[in-house]
């Protein structure tokens, strides 16, 4: 693949950062060289199809893609329109033949399963409602039961669209939905349970017990979280936005495995010859791309810049946003690194202080150079999660050993 077009004149990022960038091609030309001989086609394929609306489509093999224009197109697709309903919304027919593979659960089931919702089951909360841990009585399975805040920031409709994607979307990257329940006014999702929680839990203010993630964890994680990207992009016909990623939507299993959650937030990526969505402008201040929150105008690399603050957090520790940081830019983490990215002798500033310098000083400035791509400001010039994802793969692949490779020493950093 010759990445020069796609990284040419229009690159805003520093200098040295592209030439880490450009550290990594011949190491990706080769991966995708050796993909092609054994007849993989890295990122081209598409699997699963939304618009007929079934979990298999075995059946049909007719591609409803149809590839974007490569001249640059002003046409877009239809803004949302409250009275279409999210059925319509995500190109579901009304007609009923839609298949939803998901299990359907009473309320008393799923009171029964977390004990009324009891204290000592509570796991967390997000902008749907309420996560409790359960035991399913008929399968003696452990789940996750997310209970919908009636008063909260989600309702409807975004219930539906999060039934509708995970019933029709799966991966090992992905969270798996177990079921749902809609008893009367009650809307609740069944998940499979997550037994390390959330990347946000291991990242920020840590417990005593919680143990700090070492460098290769890290990148396992991240290289996990890009995969369930692609397949959202890449793989899915048609793509899908996902348009929430951040570090409290990346679950973790056991191993450290990541799987994206919370979808009622995703769309349909445009087809055709449109070059974006139309949409009211949601997700979580810090990680939305600045020209989706400024235009409405929603891409798939709009959440590209999203996975970069999300990688930026995993090497630096840091929150996207946090107001103990100061005043001004030093809140926002991208805005602090920014100038960071100028200056080589100033990466190790970066790195989590609780790595402890444990971390390859070459794996970390490509690890660097490959967040600083997707965060910057101008779309076009932000890789293809394809792209990512090889890079990613190769860090992940590289195993830091602290005890036959040094450590960066605090000396360097502070120069």
């Amino acid at each position: 693949m010759d990445f020069s077009g796609q990284y040419g004149a229009k690159m805003s990022s520093p200098v040295i950062v592209n030439f880490l960038w450009l550290d990594l091609l011949p190491r990706l030309k080769k991966i995708r060289t050796e993909k092609k001989r054994r007849g993989e086609m890295f990122g081209v394929g598409r699997t699963g199809c939304f618009l007929c609306c079934e979990v298999s489509c075995k059946e049909s093999k007719k591609d409803h893609i149809v590839q974007p224009s490569a001249k640059k197109s002003t046409k877009e697709s239809h803004p949302d329109d409250e009275n279409k309903g999210p059925l319509k919304d995500m190109g579901v027919p009304r007609n009923g033949s839609q298949h939803i593979s998901a299990q359907i659960f009473t309320f008393p089931e799923l009171l029964t399963a977390t004990k009324n919702f009891r204290a000592d089951c509570f796991l967390g909360e997000g902008g749907f409602g309420k996560v409790y841990k359960g035991l399913l009585e008929s399968s003696n399975q452990i789940v996750a039961v997310k209970q919908l805040d009636r008063d909260g920031l989600q309702g409807n409709r975004e219930f539906l669209v999060e039934v509708l994607m995970l019933s029709l979307l799966h991966h090992p990257n992905l969270v798996n939905l177990i079921g749902y329940c809609a008893d009367g006014d009650q809307r609740l999702m069944v998940y499979e349970y997550m037994p390390l929680g959330s990347l946000d839990v291991h990242l920020h203010d840590l417990t005593p017990e919680t143990r700090p993630l070492d460098w290769n964890t890290r990148m396992k994680i991240a290289a996990g979280a890009a995969k369930g990207l692609e397949y959202l992009h890449d793989k899915a016909t048609p793509p899908v936005i996902y348009r929430d990623l951040k570090c409290s939507n990346i679950l973790l299993d056991n191993g450290y495995h990541p799987k994206l959650s919370d979808f009622g937030l995703a769309k349909l990526g445009p087809i055709g010859d449109n070059t974006h969505v139309s949409t009211r402008v949601m997700g979580t201040y810090g990680y939305c791309a600045p020209e989706y929150a400024m235009t409405g105008q929603l891409t798939v690399k709009s959440d590209i810049y999203s996975f970069g603050v999300v990688l930026l957090e995993i090497i630096t520790g840091k929150k996207a946003i946090d107001n103990s940081r100061g005043a001004g830019a030093a809140q926002n983490l991208v805005a602090w690194a920014r100038p960071l990215f100028k200056e080589r002798r100033k990466f190790a500033q970066m790195a989590d202080p609780m790595l402890q310098g444990q971390y390859p000083v070459k794996g970390f400035y490509q690890a660097l150079s490959v967040a600083a791509m997707c965060v910057q400001e101008e779309p076009t010039t932000r890789p293809l999660i394809s792209n990512v994802v090889t890079a990613l793969n190769f860090l992940s692949s590289q195993a830091y050993n602290p005890e036959s490779q040094p450590a960066e020493s605090t000396s360097t950093a502070n120069k």
